[in-house]
């Protein structure tokens, strides 16, 4: 291979379409530093801290409930993640071999208003922190600064959010693991390790919370794992998607937990700037930086989404840099408007949607997975998946998208979200089992009524198909 090839433009020049095993490069380990600095977020911490102040766990039944659902739910992840040198191709585009060439627009759809509002709400909480830190700047104008540095990290693209990445492991880790030491070195309250207690609720509660994050990162998997060699198999990358996303995300919890149980404060974030000394308003800084980095990975996956559905009816289309930047411009400008626009309350009322939407993801996943791993056995017909009449897989799986619509349907009656309450969502106090009805009940009838396709005959295309 040569260098060039290796090297690749500064700007990524694909979108949706196959990556060629020549153009393939990099190392499985990328992955581990990718979802290692992605998860350790503000929003990690702030949801770590709910297992002692909401379901008031003591810190050790706390500590076993958030290293389980992240071990749990990271495997969801992890399988997702490893289908990407497989195929070459981003996520959605692959969802096609599941749901035929227009029934994947059905997921597509939701996964792009997952991946906006997202966007959307990290642009505003970014503005807000960046008016805090620079209080000389107006929030609107902070709000813009924000959005336009995530922007331009996205435009970029594949190999740039792999390299921030790979220095914000380091830095976001060595802050963290500095910030628990200084937590614990100073004298904990009397009563650190009787507080709380162990609740079967509260526990599964905490679970629940950490398996389902992991779950909801689950449509961006393959978008970062694709242009790997095919050679890497199946392995590699998922222990390196697994112990990534698993462990910055643990340490991200923990992180929260015991800020607030050192230094209770009504707000997470406080505790730990409280229980972390002179080191608060630099872990403060690095919390900011992280923010427009993970909000990259949300632009650039609406962004991959959108032309993906785009494509869907234009199958001779191939889009290349020009339009992922078109794209990402609209992006951006819609997304400034709704977030200069919006009230707090609208931003919390949003979130509160694209929370309720993560409930559509469940069987997505379950079917994703199931289709590739059992059924197809690790081999898609990619030429196939860009055919204008989807090739064996169709224009419309109905099979597949009734027991989605079933998958989702099932968890109705446990549901409990801001808009809606089941009639059986109180079956566990405080905890949201929905997804786990949908989990079992997806797993037992996809299997038995998926669509049987013609063995794979094709050999993977070296050049764009």
């Amino acid at each position: 291979m040569e260098k060039s090839s290796r090297q690749g433009p500064f700007i990524e020049n694909k979108s949706v379409d196959y990556v060629p095993v020549s153009e393939r490069h990099g190392k499985s380990h990328s992955l581990f530093t990718l979802w290692f600095c992605t998860n350790i977020a503000p929003l990690a911490v702030v949801s770590g801290a709910i297992a002692t102040e909401t379901f008031h766990l003591n810190v050790i039944s706390a500590l076993s409930a958030i290293i389980a659902g992240h071990l749990f739910g990271g495997i969801f992840l992890a399988l997702t993640s490893a289908q990407g040198p497989k195929t070459g191709i981003p996520q959605m585009v692959q969802s096609r071999a599941q749901f035929g060439r227009y029934g994947s627009l059905l997921v597509i759809s939701f996964t792009t208003v997952i991946y906006l509002g997202f966007f959307i709400s990290n642009i505003s909480l970014s503005g807000r922190v960046i008016n805090n830190v620079i209080p000389a700047l107006p929030v609107a104008s902070a709000t813009i600064l924000g959005a336009v540095l995530a922007t331009a990290i996205g435009v970029i693209g594949y190999r740039f959010i792999h390299r921030i990445n790979k220095i914000g492991a380091w830095i976001m880790g060595a802050a963290l693991l500095l910030g628990l030491t200084l937590m614990l070195s100073q004298p904990l309250p009397a009563d650190f390790w009787q507080r709380g207690s162990l609740s079967a609720a509260g526990w599964f509660g905490t679970f629940c919370i950490g398996a389902v994050w992991q779950i909801s990162f689950s449509p961006y998997t393959s978008d970062y794992s694709r242009y790997l060699p095919a050679d890497v198999g199946i392995a590699r990358p998922f222990w390196a998607t697994y112990l990534g996303a698993c462990g910055g995300t643990i340490l991200a919890f923990v992180f929260g937990m015991m800020a607030v149980s050192i230094a209770p404060a009504d707000d997470a974030m406080m505790a730990v700037r409280h229980a972390t000394g002179w080191l608060g308003p630099l872990l403060i800084i690095l919390f900011l930086v992280n923010i427009i980095c993970h909000n990259s990975m949300n632009l650039y996956g609406a962004v991959l989404s959108l032309i993906t559905a785009v494509q869907t009816f234009r199958p001779h289309w191939t889009p290349g840099a020009a339009v992922r930047l078109v794209v990402s411009a609209l992006v951006l400008t819609g997304s400034i408007l709704i977030a200069l626009a919006a009230s707090q309350n609208f931003v919390a009322f949003f979130i509160n949607l694209i929370l309720a939407l993560i409930a559509v993801l469940i069987p997505w996943i379950v079917i994703n997975l199931l289709d590739f791993y059992y059924v197809n056995k690790q081999h898609y017909d990619v030429a196939a998946i860009f055919q204008a009449d989807g090739g064996r897989y169709g224009r419309l799986n109905t099979q597949a998208l009734l027991v989605y619509f079933a998958g989702i349907l099932v968890q109705v009656p446990f549901i409990e979200n801001a808009f809606f309450s089941g009639p059986y969502a109180k079956l566990i106090p405080g905890v949201d089992i929905s997804w786990i009805i949908s989990l079992v009940v997806t797993s037992i009838a996809y299997p038995l009524f998926h669509r049987r396709h013609q063995p794979v005959l094709t050999v993977l295309p070296e050049s764009k198909v």
